[in-house]
């Protein structure tokens, strides 16, 4: 079992994409209220050796050696990839043993008004940082940052990554109704997306429950009248789950794992990950496509969200 890299897992956007863990569940510079992964432990912009890159090194160097290629390696995971200080080395290691791979990155993007980040982001393929805030007041409800970030500046470091950066960059918005979704801050929202000018705009939102309570994620006629208020040629929505399925690295032995251990008890994620011995990541993806399907549900307790078989 590995216990930095993860996957291959089923992904729309990347297909066969194999993750990249850099950081602890969950060391991150945001604490969203929205994150399926859970509530932030270590919330920080200091960068660090969080992970061992040699040991992460020595994972990669092993799974080369008994898998077939992925079509992309993805540096994703538990919290913000770009804590991680040793990530340029641990980019060019991979560049030099896998050249032919494309390299992609999710990032909250709050690090890139650092120019060391963005060096070390330039070895990527592919670049996607989120932007759910365009107004500090947005940005602190929506995305509780740690104190020493700014959203104007966290805006800028986006733009000057775009002007440096000669890969594919796709910027995820979150929608989430009653936070980010006013007329006014829409606008700002758009003002800044022309500003960072990215490939492409990808409209997410909620599927299965974040950290705070009670949150419902957008419809599709609501993603939709955010496409035509933007009215930018760029901008897509995702369905996450729409074709999950289909993809080709959709195990259903995982699959029928999960269920079979909710059958016995309901279970947290975290109480999956370790039972199943799976990245909490790659478990995420078939609990969306179980609960689309109605095969289960998340019910709030005192110690967290579990996962149960549906009630008939």
């Amino acid at each position: 079992m590995y216990k930095h890299i993860f996957g291959p897992v089923p992904s729309r956007r990347l297909g066969i994409s194999l993750g990249v863990d850099l950081v602890p569940k969950k060391v991150c510079s945001l604490d969203c209220v929205y994150c399926e992964v859970g509530k932030t432990t270590k919330l920080t912009v200091d960068r660090a050796e969080y992970v061992k890159i040699d040991r992460v090194k020595q994972e990669l160097e092993h799974y080369f050696g008994d898998n077939p290629d992925p079509e992309y390696i993805t540096l994703s995971g538990s919290g913000e990839p770009t804590l991680n200080r040793y990530l340029h080395d641990l980019l060019c290691y991979i560049r030099e043993k896998k050249p032919a791979i494309p390299l992609a990155v999710l990032t909250n993007g709050t690090l890139l008004y650092d120019k060391e980040v963005r060096n070390a982001l330039c070895k990527a393929d592919v670049v996607m940082p989120s932007l759910d805030a365009a107004s500090a007041t947005v940005f602190k409800r929506i995305n509780r940052p740690a104190a020493e970030l700014d959203i104007d500046c966290c805006i800028q470091g986006l733009v000057e990554f775009r002007r440096e950066f000669h890969g594919e960059i796709k910027l995820e918005v979150f929608i989430l109704p009653g936070y980010n979704d006013s007329s006014a801050e829409l606008s700002r929202l758009k003002k800044a997306i022309l500003s960072i000018a990215p490939d492409s705009v990808q409209l997410n939102t909620l599927d299965r429950p974040g950290v705070v309570p009670g949150l419902k994620g957008a419809t599709m006629s609501e993603l939709q009248r955010v496409v035509d208020y933007w009215d930018m040629a760029n901008v897509e929505i995702i369905n996450t789950f729409k074709e999950r399925r289909k993809v080709k690295s959709f195990r259903n032995d995982i699959e029928t794992a999960i269920v079979a251990t909710i059958t016995r008890r309901p279970c947290t994620l975290d109480d999956l990950s370790t039972v199943l011995g799976l990245h909490v990541n790659e478990i995420n993806k078939y609990l969306d496509v179980l609960e689309r399907d109605g095969a289960i549900e998340a019910v709030a307790e005192e110690r967290g969200l579990f996962y149960r078989l549906k009630a008939e």
